[in-house]
């Protein structure tokens, strides 16, 4: 018989496949995404040493009051943020890791507004 997988736990192993070939260095971190139902959240992590970099979301106080609109625009906001604090804490070249979603509308929005603000993937 059939068995239907929840959609959260298959999108958790889509990552943990993803994060096989994946890592993230201190001169190459990884720029992770976590899209929840209302929020997206980003973060520039160091694998090597186990530390986060820099974050951002659309959940912050700040984000939430500059922005009125749709999800994917403020997803932009956090990717544009996302990219500034990165490009302050000296990283301009990171890995893309799309955390197991599908490239497209909310992570693709994040991932091209982060490539317009100055990171490379």
């Amino acid at each position: 018989m059939f068995k239907p997988i929840d959609t959260r736990i298959a999108r958790q192993r889509r990552h943990r496949r993803i994060r096989v070939a994946l890592s993230g260095t201190g001169q190459r971190p990884r720029l992770n995404v976590f899209r929840s139902l209302q929020h997206i959240y980003a973060q520039v992590i160091d694998d090597t040493s186990g530390i986060t970099l820099a974050a951002a979301s659309t959940n912050e106080a700040d984000s939430r009051a500059s922005v009125k609109g749709s999800k994917t625009d403020r997803a932009r906001v956090a990717g544009k943020t996302i990219a500034e604090r990165a490009r302050e804490k000296g990283i301009d070249s990171v890995v893309f890791d799309r955390g197991g979603y599908l490239y497209h509308g909310r992570v693709k929005a994040l991932a091209d507004a982060a490539r317009e603000a100055g990171l490379d993937f």
